[in-house]
């Protein structure tokens, strides 16, 4: 299938998405197509990394699982069969803690908490389409990262299934993983040059 078109009138499905050329990265949202490249800067890919090993430490030996892109989420929002999903997403780190949504594709359903780290191609993305997203799909914590200006902005879904205030977080700060009990990450070890 060649590479997916932006029109008005055409929704991609997930059974479009795996049909795309391999060699490129793609998400869908709501059927819309948004090509990923280029690849991430070092600086993203850094903090990305220092966060996933922080994640991935605390959760050894627990039941929940962190992975990082390209790591493929389906979110089931309107409870449509695999092949008809018109969400697919690849978060730059997912948490997902009930293993009943895993399967060798990726996540089936809502990830407990998605890291997304921002650069200028992907800032309105992640800013307003994502956060609308991961909202509507119930993903319980969602984390934006500045790496230029070394500040994380944190939501967690109230009771109203909204995101609520932001806190802001930057260098000097411990963050706190609003879903698990105890785990803190001191920022200084993210945002390392």
């Amino acid at each position: 299938m060649a590479i997916p078109e932006r029109r008005n009138n055409i929704k991609y499905t997930y059974k479009d998405y795996i049909n795309w050329p391999t060699e490129d990265r793609w998400e869908i949202i709501d059927g819309v197509p948004f090509n990923m490249s280029p690849a991430p800067t070092r600086k993203h890919q850094k903090i990305s990394g220092e966060l996933f090993a922080s994640i991935h430490n605390y959760l050894r030996g627990k039941t929940c699982e962190v992975y990082s892109a390209p790591f493929d989420v389906r979110l089931n929002i309107n409870n449509e069969s695999d092949d008809d999903i018109t969400n697919i997403v690849q978060p730059d780190i997912s948490v997902i803690c009930d293993s009943s949504k895993l399967d060798d594709k990726g996540c089936k359903g809502s990830p407990d908490f998605i890291i997304e780290i921002v650069s200028p191609s992907t800032l309105k993305k992640d800013l307003k389409e994502k956060f609308y997203l991961y909202e509507k799909a119930g993903v319980k914590e969602y984390w934006i990262v500045y790496p230029d200006e070394k500040t994380i902005v944190s939501y967690t879904l109230n009771e109203n299934d909204k995101f609520g205030r932001p806190e802001v977080y930057s260098e000097e700060d411990n963050i706190k993983v609003g879903i698990f009990e105890s785990l803190e990450i001191n920022l200084n070890d993210i945002f390392v040059d």
